[in-house]
């Protein structure tokens, strides 16, 4: 009887410490989980191949079959890359909803998530002339009735335009208050991108989401568009003369930003970025999104690899590196 009880005692200690071991390995599993941090997904914006797009190697339309085959799980469009919306004018709403609809199909059919629509070329949200501004603030809802016909959450917009910083803030608080209402009555957000000019300076930038108080009105940082000002007041192309801190402005636009663009340009032996410290801008933004982050990162490669395929790869890759090193 004795010998019984013992090998039972003993059974049971062992069953026990077995136990204790799949608690504390689950634990242990758990607490990998959240230091990667699997709420994040990979999306990727079609800038990152605009020059075959452009040159006529791929097909725009075929966008999110391609992004699909690259291993990602949302699409990113970018609206100048599609040539029937590239002029506003005659039937603007009709070519847009077409798009919109042939876009949607695709995405069905590549079982890919629509993620967002960054707009081009559609009037300037800051711009100091009330009919053309008007006029901007009308295109950009018909993209917002498009993100809302594909399932996309929200619309990127640019806050060109004025260029005195007091003007232009008065006038993109304006803009985006009527396009936040607009989407609360469609369900799509407006997001402002760091995208040049006033927009770049994160301080005057979130002023304006400040102001603007609307869940539906918010930011997608981007970890490479932080010029303020290029030589010879150039937009684009210039040397940069002024640029706000990186890490700094990410921080800042996070409190506001429904996603991140991981921009990239070369990348070193190690596959690391070589202007930017990835494992430090995916901390700022895990350690600092907030209810409206919806959870993609967008891929943006943007550097001069013959193949852009590559340098999404690489991208890809970084991001996927960066959250598995989380803190």
């Amino acid at each position: 009887m004795a010998v019984i009880c013992s090998f039972l005692m003993i059974s049971c200690k062992k069953e026990a410490s077995n136990e204790e071991e799949n608690t504390a390995s689950a634990k242990a599993k758990t607490e990998k989980l959240t230091v990667s941090n699997p709420t994040f997904q990979h999306s990727l914006a079609q800038w990152s191949l605009n020059k075959p797009f452009r040159e006529g190697d791929l097909d725009p339309m075929d966008f999110p079959k391609i992004a699909k085959d690259l291993g990602f799980t949302g699409v990113e469009y970018v609206t100048q890359l599609y040539p029937t919306v590239l002029e506003t004018g005659e039937n603007y709403q009709e070519r847009v909803m077409a798009l919109a609809k042939e876009l949607n199909a695709r995405s069905q059919e590549a079982q890919i998530d629509n993620v967002l629509i960054m707009v081009d070329h559609a009037g300037e949200l800051a711009d100091p002339d009330p009919e053309k501004l008007q006029e901007a603030i009308a295109n950009h809802k018909i993209w917002m009735d498009a993100a809302a016909l594909m399932g996309a959450h929200s619309v990127r917009a640019n806050l060109f335009g004025e260029l005195d910083p007091v003007k232009w803030h008065a006038l993109s608080v304006a803009s985006l208050k009527e396009l936040g209402a607009y989407g609360k009555e469609v369900g799509v957000n407006i997001v402002i991108e760091n995208h040049g000019g006033w927009s770049s300076d994160a301080e005057k930038l979130v002023a304006v989401m400040k102001e603007v108080n609307m869940e539906t009105v918010g930011t997608l940082p981007d970890f490479g568009n932080f010029c303020v000002k290029r030589e010879g007041g150039e937009r684009w192309g210039a040397p940069c003369v002024e640029e706000y801190d990186t890490y700094k402005g990410t921080e800042e636009l996070m409190e506001y930003a429904v996603g991140a663009s991981a921009k990239s340009y070369n990348f070193d032996d190690n596959g690391d970025e070589i202007q930017l410290d990835y494992q430090r801008l995916m901390q700022i933004v895990n350690d600092h999104k907030t209810d409206r982050f919806k959870g993609y990162v967008g891929t943006e490669y943007e550097g001069p690899l013959e193949d852009p395929k590559e340098g999404v790869r690489l991208t890809k890759t970084l991001v996927q590196k960066s959250i598995d090193n989380l803190k």
